[in-house]
């Protein structure tokens, strides 16, 4: 198994779904994690004693990713508590499912602060610490299939998380020479709480799962999404950067 022995994770909506998926398996590779929450508190705290269980410390951190100045507390109480950082997961994403003609301005800057803004004064807050990694340090963003394909009630979103994807390229090709990898997971359609939400959810699940003869229709879950992020924070990916990885069974290799 991947060794990630010694370092120290920040992972942004780590309460629940693919975010708890992330945090537990970069404990289990030995991965201190600092669990970022904003409304999920007693989930936040499960996740966290099911780090400590496998012997790893951990900080529960309530912050809300659209507000700058809960980011930079939070990089700063990462700061004090364990003096650095060398992963930093930006998984919480938020925007409401609705179409775009339904859109008011608040929804759309809700949708950019918190998925995209939040990503750029992430780095930015973390960036002394990440420049202090013994190792390359690794950022590592979340995406979905919406950054490039039109999706039920799914516009504003889907334009954030295309918005993530060019700038994790431009932070790979700003900052790669200073020693630290940018890269994006693109996770297939996941079961969680958020997903259960989306409009017309079971046909959408029904229809990728007709797709998945390449996997022998085995079930993508948020551990696959998990252990692709810790690949990413992980040495063997030193070389991988400015990258969208896509982990989706194959679903979308075909029409």
């Amino acid at each position: 198994m991947t060794s990630l022995v010694g370092k120290k994770a920040i992972i942004t909506g780590g309460s629940r779904g693919i975010g708890r998926e992330t945090a537990i398996a970069l404990a289990e590779s030995g991965c201190d994690v600092a669990i970022n929450y904003i409304t999920q508190e007693s989930a936040a705290r499960e996740t966290a004693q099911a780090i400590q269980r496998l012997g790893r410390q951990t900080m529960v951190i309530k912050a809300d990713m659209s507000e700058p100045e809960d980011i930079q507390a939070m990089i700063e109480s990462v700061q004090q508590q364990w003096g650095k950082l060398d992963i930093l997961v930006s998984n919480a994403a938020s925007g409401g499912f609705r179409n775009i003609l339904d859109a008011k301005t608040s929804h759309f800057d809700s949708a950019m602060h918190i998925n995209v803004r939040s990503l750029m004064l992430l780095v930015q807050a973390a960036l002394p610490m990440l420049e202090k990694s013994s190792s390359q340090a690794k950022v590592i963003a979340l995406s979905s299939h919406g950054s490039h394909r039109a999706l039920p009630a799914y516009g504003l979103i889907g334009a954030a998380k295309a918005a993530i994807e060019s700038l994790m390229r431009h932070f790979a090709d700003e900052l790669g020479p200073r020693g630290i990898n940018f890269n994006v997971v693109l996770a297939g359609l996941v079961k969680t709480d958020s997903t259960a939400q989306v409009p017309n959810a079971d046909a959408m699940f029904a229809a990728m799962n007709e797709k998945l003869r390449i996997t022998r229709s085995r079930t993508l879950t948020a551990r696959d999404v998990a252990n692709v992020v810790r690949f990413l924070a992980s040495p063997e990916s030193d070389l991988i950067q400015g990258q969208t990885l896509v982990v989706d069974g194959g679903a979308s290799l075909s029409v």
